[in-house]
């Protein structure tokens, strides 16, 4: 029996397991969730692209109140727009109506970010350094207070690398948790297009691990990575036939939707009809904006958009979408960092916030898309912030490297708290108040 017991030698050299952060999770997701709902109806009249959404929300919900709605904002799909008449349907036509739900989804973003994070690496430091550099970052925060589609997607994509990151991690729970995974991911589709990339990387991700592990019975062997237990042919319903029912499943309401006696352009077109439509109206959009820009324009930071800047509820009022100056810069190195680290050490979370931010940036590379915004580095910015989240806890075992590492959390916070007034709208000095955060041109 003596030699079932663990040496005291053994024991020292074994690693200790960390703990969860599942607590410290939750009370920072309540923080951001009062911080991102504080003053969530200012400004109290539409600002931005509330004004294309909004429309397209009241026609849904006149829709179940009459029977009888337009269908508008046919360049998007209907889930976000969805979502937002739901918030309007409980809070009515307000602006607490109108944001509940696009908040509610920030909210969801954030925690489950936090929870892929953790379930991809099980680093408790890099998971609670990802949850003060993402509450930071000024996208989600901002996104999380306005009434457009993009955190909607956002939401429903994180809670796809939750779930899917969590069925690697804990296989006995993979088959509730992959079905999951596709239900999300047909939800970010039905929000907008943005997701294809992304929507198809765990289905990828799927098929190469069992590619590799090279069984004689590759549809239909239950052994190996990513998830055992599951074959290949049942990860395929849950990650290729879900999402696109799931996705099917959201048009329903716009089958009814029309414009007095002309029936519904989707019961005119069906289905298949009106995503030719769809990618016809996204393909065409070539008049020039002024806050239009380019994807290399996003990763330095140096184009950004002004939501809003004009007298609003009796002060002047802006927000400014730009990223947190000091975690877009310091991320660039921490992707790079995190490329080589993931290829030299196998390490499947830096792999992942890699290849994320290449991916969910590499559509705007290549899409045709002509007139882009900064808004589209949105999804870009969660890898982007998580490869620095990566960084920081592998920087925390060099010599002082505990001192950089918080080093970098503190400026974090610090340049939020600078930048605060104009990402949540709060009373400014006067018409040229903006000039105090004009750091670059691009960003006027």
């Amino acid at each position: 029996m003596a030699e079932a017991q663990t040496s005291p030698t053994h024991a020292a050299h074994t690693p200790p397991h960390p703990r969860d952060p599942l607590g410290w999770c939750l009370a920072l997701t309540g923080l951001f969730a009062l911080l991102t709902g504080w003053r969530l109806g200012i400004p109290s009249k539409p600002y931005f692209d509330e004004v294309h959404y909004l429309p397209a929300a009241r026609e849904l919900l006149a829709l179940f109140e009459t029977g009888a709605g337009d269908y508008r904002n046919r360049e998007h799909p209907l889930f976000a727009k969805e979502l937002i008449a739901l918030g309007m349907g409980l809070f009515g036509d307000t602006p607490l109506g109108w944001r509940v739900m696009p908040w509610l989804c920030g909210v969801l973003a954030y925690f489950a970010a936090l929870r892929a994070m953790w379930h991809a690496g099980h680093d408790r430091y890099a998971t609670l350094a990802f949850a003060l550099l993402l509450a930071t970052g000024f996208h989600l925060f901002i996104h999380a207070r306005i009434a457009m589609l993009d955190v909607m997607m956002a939401s429903a994509l994180a809670l796809a690398a939750w779930q899917f990151a969590a069925a690697i991690a804990q296989p006995e729970q993979g088959r509730w948790r992959l079905a999951l995974t596709g239900v999300a991911i047909g939800c970010a589709l039905g929000a907008k297009w943005n997701a294809i990339p992304l929507a198809m990387v765990p289905g990828i991700t799927f098929f190469i691990a069992r590619a590799l592990a090279r069984r004689r019975r590759l549809l239909l062997s239950r052994r190996g990575a990513p998830v055992p237990g599951i074959t290949l042919v049942e990860a395929f319903v849950w990650l290729g036939i879900v999402p696109l029912l799931v996705y099917a499943a959201t048009f329903l309401p716009g089958y009814w939707l029309a414009t007095y006696l002309r029936p519904s352009p989707l019961a005119q077109q069906g289905l298949i009809g009106l995503h030719q439509e769809i990618f016809a109206l996204q393909s065409q959009l070539n008049v020039p904006h002024r806050y239009m820009s380019q994807w290399h324009q996003w990763v330095l930071n140096t184009r950004g958009i002004w939501y809003l800047y004009e007298p609003a509820d009796g002060a002047q009022r802006g927000v400014l979408l730009v990223g947190n100056p000091l975690t877009m810069m310091l991320g660039l190195p921490a992707l790079a960092w995190c490329l080589l680290a993931g290829i030299r050490q196998r390490s499947g979370v830096r792999m992942a916030a890699a290849l994320g931010y290449g991916v969910s940036l590499g559509l705007w590379v290549i899409a045709p898309k002509p007139v882009q915004f900064y808004y589209h580095y949105f999804v870009p910015s969660f890898f982007l912030l998580a490869a620095l989240a990566l960084a920081c806890s592998d920087l925390r075992r060099l010599p002082k490297g505990e001192w950089l590492a918080g080093g970098v959390l503190a400026g974090a916070l610090a340049v939020f708290a600078y930048f605060f007034p104009v990402i949540a709208a709060l009373p400014l000095a006067g018409p040229d108040a903006y000039l105090d955060w004009m750091w670059l041109t691009g960003w006027m």
